[in-house]
């Protein structure tokens, strides 16, 4: 046999509470109606009439049912089904001609009459609902048929105006099984000799049951020594790989399924392998998980196997399962590993149908088939141990019980088992004997803890063990003899903990003690619980060391309990299979579990809803700008977020991708290469890049090839030298270059026509000795991104190049615009059923004028969701997954049919139902703990209406997604009569996002801020535009110049004149400077007329207005001091007629009056730094003007005109009546957040894990503060030097005219935002000269 021909065979284990043989067919046969009287059991028969028996469905014998003696929550009825039995289907019926019925039961079954399990409804809801009258029959089909031999009914509720009463009929079929016992020194060896036959999918199956926690279940192993195994830890079920028997230190976890394994009823395990693939499920739950490529392929080798003589003195605790096939021999180990390994231990337990694909090997060992060997006592039938269990499920459970009566005094000794999800919990309290006192032993932050106290004054208190919520079972013995006393917890296992105490006083109980709580009725008050009640588990009680019997206590003749489900262990694991998502931590109670959604980019009660948002352009509509962003493309899909960069500076909108080479990078050959293979790896996943493509409407890359002498594609007929791969997965060859089209063979400029060479279509196949390069754009998007580079031309002597591949570029969301218009309220979109059983989130955007309207409805037989708008201010979110129509609401403060666009989001899981609408606070409705969890569906989803086509919704309704997938609403808007795809008007929306008197522009998929009318940039127009200006800076603006005037003669007066005349101006800048004086900004006239901004020697501001040239300027004077300080200072300067508002940074707002209200004629220029020609500049200011300007200028604005932004933003000579001489230098300057202007750099950072859509940027922070901070006040000492020697070298009397403030007749506009104050100033300079020395 050669070595492709020998092969491992890896086993599948399927274990489950519901399966049995194979291959069911009808199973609905009737179970009880011939069962003997001996089959029946009661805790309790009203009379002879009313026995058990009497209980079989439609029969009137006897009393016509059963009915116990006393209607309570402890009674039940039990049948024999005489075998284990395919149970399918149970029916109730109530006791005939009677008032006697239950409204409410619980369901048992069970393979021994003890250790009973409650049969649950979608793994939650333990109750079923039962009849409403005593004739008409119930029947309820099981979701999951279970396999059992006893079946038992528990009321929970029935008539009140009657009694318990019952007849019920059990449906199902015979089940076959093989079962074997293993004691913990027997095991089964499986050999079989022949040719190996390797089927496409190798399956071992079995089902087990045990009360020990943890083991090996299966192990394989190829000769490397590689192998993987299934262990039984804890109670769940790893998948491990590691090398050979060991549990070596390099062991890697592949998976870890189900829970609390250990409660003694079966459970299927299966491991399924395709190749390298393998799927394991344990009961209902399944996880893939992929093996290492070294388990595809085995190779021969000798192996000889001995069969321990003796069994193992290790008490089992594991089925351990080892399949290999080598020489075309295969062996398959059950219950021991072939060969003995201290590190695990036996298996000790039931086993039941354990089969290799068709072989049954329990079967064929029964047949004493030669090849399976059976060493130790092996057992065909199922040996159970007897462990009977109590359930303390609720916060009125308790036990009672009497104490025993010690030996001697101050003697006590209780011991027993439990477990819990609980950190909290009283175990046992009691009264001391004697002297007095309680006692309470509980649980606290998950430690055991004794606490006596006496009179408020406490005696002891003690701790243990440690992490006891744990779900599993620990150990607790409490002692107490001769004055010493010893708490213990786990002291059999590794880790226990003991804790010791010489009380000075004896620890022995009265006649009562209590068990998980305390009556609510006390009257004799024996017994005070100041803790938490236990909900959990006991068993093993044992008081002074005499166990205790709860099947007595069941019957009601030994002690006293309430609320308790004996003989069984009701514990759930509500983290297993975790509900919470994408990588959400899930911790439990008894009753809730919660998922811990900390750094995992997901909200939520289950962490399902994604708190970054699925593109840029949905960024940048949240008013965010340029930066590094989480994005998750899928929303609340399987797919992680990923940081990407969002460039919004241009008019779309750019998402990029980085990979690990997008520099120019020069290629070194290899002597042994022929080509240069490059690989290139993305920030983003495979799965990621595919999603972002296909969500975008435009993706680009760039691909250059700077070459001499190095040849690129050749000619279209011959063979590529360089290819690249692009596309999906390891991409496909491409042979095209950047700018040209798929499958040409060509670059940019064969498809221009413009190469080198005419007769090639690349610039590099010129083979030129001159450096040249090929360069372009990919946009054909089934070809992104470029995943590597072959390049081959590299070789030859001369020959040199270097590529540059590109970020990936997307700009567009399909998903955020898709957009439907109804017209009606008849109108509606229909799509399939949603599927959203477990977790369901739904979000939308909406504008309309209609004052109702359902947005979404989707039907089942009772279940449904429903979203709507119920009236004009508030969202409605219902729905109903068996536990009654219930609803989420959330009201607006304001009008929701504004026609604006509002956001709802809404969630329904197994914790909760939300509602989020716009930025309200979420309104949130919790989930029964015990209740439905499936949402089950089954109508077609109506959007914009409902199935009866009232009510209806008549608006906008867009971005409309389902567990993060898009609903194509356009798509089917175009073949549906009443609504129109798509949805304009946005402006009405997003127009505030535009700042600084932009304008919002629509767009067919959004819209834009046209910054033409603002002094400011951006995409928003948020950016300020500011420079850096020297003394030699200067920056002319030109109005229009006297010929245009004239020109224009034929035009009306009036537009003349406004155009070159004003009787208002609206001034506004930034400055930032340490010159004093200093002019900041100078209007000229034609008519010899100006304003002038300027701060004078004493560093406060002064306005100067000269309106007719006969007069002196008129001089206001701000009262704001200091401005020559460095720091960034903000001017805003109104002019209506004679009425001047000047504002300083957020000071008061400063009134003036001029003397004149002429106007201000034939505007000629505007002009900042210096003034170059004395003929612009009224000569009371010339000196000052030929001194320029020395720091920043920003966001400079005159009426409608933005000099600065022009002259810093438009190419030189672009704009001719903008002049610039000397140095202007762009820079951040201007901005409110730089404390260093001339230095700021932002580098990215991990995105805002609060969700709020903030991109986090890091400023690199220096002491160039630090140390301008001191160089500013340096200077500035020394300026308040000069100007004291000034002042008094240079003083001279001003005087002030005062005038009474007219009042302005018109109202301040938005875009001059001033504070009002009930103070005026008016002035104006009598004497306008200056002496600026």
């Amino acid at each position: 046999m050669d070595a492709d021909s020998v092969w491992i065979l890896v086993p599948v284990l399927l274990v489950s509470f519901s399966s049995g043989t194979l291959g069911e067919d009808v199973c609905d046969n009737a179970l009880v109606s011939h069962l003997p009287p001996s089959a029946f059991y009661s805790s309790s028969q009203l009379s002879s009439s009313h026995a058990p028996v009497f209980a079989k469905l439609n029969r009137r014998d006897g009393a016509g049912g059963w009915s116990p003696l006393i209607s309570d929550s402890y009674q039940w009825l039990e049948v024999d089904l005489g075998q284990r039995t395919r149970i399918t289907a149970v029916a109730t019926q109530g006791r005939y001609g009677s008032s006697d019925w239950l409204t409410s039961y619980l369901l048992m079954f069970s393979d021994t009459g003890h250790n009973w399990k409650q049969y649950r409804l979608e793994d939650s809801i333990g109750s079923l609902t039962g009849n409403s009258n005593a004739d008409s029959v119930v029947q309820y089909k099981l979701q999951k048929s279970t396999i059992a031999r006893f079946l038992r009914l528990l009321p929970l509720g029935w008539n009140p105006r009657g009694r318990i009463g019952l007849r019920l009929e059990t449906y199902g079929c015979p089940y076959t099984s093989e079962v074997m016992s293993l004691d913990g020194g027997s095991d089964l060896v499986y050999r079989w000799s022949g040719e190996a036959r390797r089927a496409p999918v190798e399956v071992v199956s079995l089902k087990f049951k045990s009360l020990r926690n943890c083991g090996v279940l299966l192990h394989a192993e190829g000769p490397s020594r590689l192998g993987f195994s299934l262990e039984l830890e804890g109670g769940k079920v790893r998948l491990l790989l590691r090398e050979a028997w060991t549990s070596s230190p390099g062991s890697r976890n592949l998976a870890l399924l189900g829970s609390l394994l250990d409660d003694q009823q079966w459970h299927l395990v299966t491991l399924e392998c395709h190749s390298t693939r393998c799927n394991l499920t344990v009961d209902q739950h399944t996880e893939t998980v992929d093996l290492p490529p070294a388990f595809d392929r085995w190779h021969i080798q000798q192996v000889v196997e001995e069969t321990p003589s003796s069994p193992s003195s290790v008490v089992l605790t594991h089925v351990i399962l080892i399949v290999y096939v080598m020489f075309g021999v295969f062996q398959l180990s059950v219950g021991a590993l072939p060969t003995p390994d201290p590190g695990s231990k036996k298996f000790q337990g039931c086993l039941e149908n354990v089969a290799y694909n068709d072989q049954n090997l329990i079967e064929l060992a029964r047949r004493s088939d030669r090849q399976v060997t059976l060493t130790g006592n092996v057992t065909f039938a199922c040996a159970e141990q007897l462990s009977v269990a109590v359930t303390f499920p609720g916060p009125r459970s308790f036990l009672h019980l009497p104490g025993v009566t010690a030996a001697a005094p101050g003697v006590l000794s209780v011991s027993f088992q439990f477990r819990t999800w609980n950190e909290a919990g009283l175990l046992l309290t009691s009264e001391l004997a004697r002297q007095g006192g309680v006692l309470w032993l509980y649980l606290s932050e998950a430690r055991l803890r004794l606490h006596i106290e006496k009179g408020g004054r406490v005696l002891l208190d003690i701790r243990a063990g440690s992490g006891l919520n744990d779900g599993q079972w620990h150990s607790v013995e409490l002692k107490s003899r001769r004055g010493h006393l010893t708490i213990s917890v786990d002291k059999d296992e590794g880790g226990g903990s003991i804790a010791h105490s010489n009380p000075l006083f004896p620890v022995g109980t009265e006649k009562n003690l209590f068990f998980g709580g305390c009556p609510v009725e006390d009257v004799k008050q024996e017994c005070r619980n100041p803790f938490n009640t236990f909900q959990g588990c006991i068993r093993q009680l044992s008081l002074d060391q005499q166990q205790v019997d709860f099947i007595l206590v069941q019957q009601q003749k030994l002690g006293n309990y309430s609320d308790l489900l004996i003989d069984m262990c009701g514990i759930i694991d509500r983290c297993s299979p975790s509900r919470c998502e994408h990588t959400g931590r899930c911790s439990q109670s008894w009753t809730h579990f919660h998922c811990n959604c900390s750094d995992s980019g997901y909200s939520g009660a289950t962490c399902h809803s994604s708190v970054y948002e699925q593109s840029c352009e949905a960024y940048k509509h949240n008013g965010n700008t340029s930066g590094y962003f989480y994005v998750d493309v899928d929303g609340s899909g399987p797919l992680k977020p990923q940081l990407v960069y969002c460039n919004m500076t241009d008019e779309n909108t750019w998402m990029e991708i980085h990979h690990n080479n997008t520099e120019l990078t020069t290629v070194t050959p290899s002597g042994a290469e022929h080509r240069h293979s490059v690989q290139l790896d993305y920030t983003a996943s495979e799965e990621q890049l595919s999603a972002i493509i296909r969500h975008s409407d435009h993706c680009e890359q760039e691909l250059s090839y700077h070459c001499r002498k190095s040849r690129l594609l050749n000619t279209p007929e011959g063979s590529p030298f360089s290819w690249w791969l692009g596309g999906a997965g390891s991409g496909r060859r491409q042979n095209y270059w950047g700018g040209a089209q798929p499958g040409s063979q060509q670059c940019a400029c064969g498809l221009q026509g413009d190469c080198l060479d005419p007769q090639h279509y690349c610039n590099c196949d010129a083979d030129s000795a001159e450096w040249t390069e090929d360069s372009g754009l990919l946009s054909h998007k089934d070809s992104l991104p470029v995943r590597s580079l072959v390049l081959g031309d590299i070789q030859r002597p001369g020959s040199e190049a270097a590529y540059r591949v590109g970020p990936l570029r997307c700009h567009g969301d399909k998903n955020l615009w898709n957009a439907a218009f109804f017209d009606k309220e008849t109108s509606y979109l229909h799509f399939p059923t949603f599927h959203g059983e477990l977790s369901a989130e739904i979000s939308f955007m909406f504008k309309t004028t209609a004052p109702f309207g359902v947005f979404l409805e989707n039907l089942g037989i009772r279940d449904f969701i429903r979203i709507e708008m119920s009236s004009p201010s508030r969202v409605v979110f219902s729905f109903d997954v068996g536990n009654g129509p219930l609803e989420v609401q959330v009201e607006s403060s304001g009008p929701l049919n504004d026609d604006r666009w509002h956001r709802v989001r809404v969630e329904r899981n197994v914790k909760e139902a939300s509602l989020r609408l716009d930025a309200l606070p979420t309104a949130t409705l919790e989930a029964p703990a015990d209740g439905h969890v499936h949402l089950q569906l089954n109508s077609q989803l109506f959007i914009g209406g409902t199935a009866s086509r009232q009510k209806g919704f008549r608006g906008c309704i867009r971005a409309l997604q389902l567990n993060g997938a898009t609903l194509d609403l356009e798509e089917r808007a175009r073949i549906t009569p009443g609504v129109a795809p798509g949805c304009p008007g946005h402006c009405g929306t997003y127009g505030p996002l535009c700042r600084n008197h932009g304008r919002c522009l629509e767009r067919n998929n959004g819209f834009r801020c046209d910054c033409g009318p603002s002094a400011y940039a951006g995409v928003f127009c948020h950016s300020e535009v500011s420079a850096i200006f020297k003394p030699a800076t200067s920056v002319r603006y030109t109005f229009k110049e006297p010929y245009e005037l004239s020109r224009n003669i034929s035009a009306p007066p009036s537009s003349v004149l406004s155009d070159v005349s004003l009787r208002a101006e609206n001034v506004s800048l930034s400055f930032r400077t340490s010159q004093s004086p200093a002019l900041l900004l100078y209007v000229s006239s034609y008519q010899r007329q100006y304003l002038a901004l300027l701060i004078n020697k004493h560093d406060k501001l002064e306005v100067r207005y000269k309106l007719q040239s006969s007069r002196e300027a008129e001089v206001l004077r701000s009262r704001s001091k200091n401005l020559a300080d460095g720091r960034l200072h903000t001017v805003t300067i109104r002019r209506t007629t004679d009425v001047v508002y000047l504002q300083v940074d957020q000071y008061a707002r400063e009134d003036f009056n001029l003397t004149s209200d002429g106007e201000f004629n034939v505007v000629k220029s505007l002009l900042l730094g210096r003034i170059n020609d004395p003929n612009d500049v009224d000569p009371d200011l010339a000196r000052l003007a030929s001194l320029g300007f020395s720091g920043c200028l920003s966001v400079v604005r005159f009426n409608g005109v933005s000099p600065l932004k022009d002259a810093l933003l438009q190419p030189q000579g672009a704009i001719p009546h903008v002049v610039v001489v000397g140095p202007l230098l762009r820079s951040n300057c201007g901005s409110t957040t730089s404390l260093n202007p001339y230095a700021a750099h932002n580098t990215p950072h991990q995105s805002d894990p609060s969700g709020s859509g903030q991109p986090l940027v890091n400023a690199i922070r220096t002491d160039s503060a630090l140390i301008g901070g001191v160089i500013a006040v340096v200077i500035f000492a020394m300026a308040a030097g000069l100007a004291v020697t000034a002042k008094l070298l240079y003083r001279r009397k001003e005087t002030y005219r005062n005038q009474e403030v007219k009042d302005a007749k018109q109202e301040d506009s938005q875009d001059f935002p001033f504070n009002h104050q009930t103070d005026s100033q008016n002035a104006t300079g009598q004497n306008p000269k200056e002496y600026f020395i």
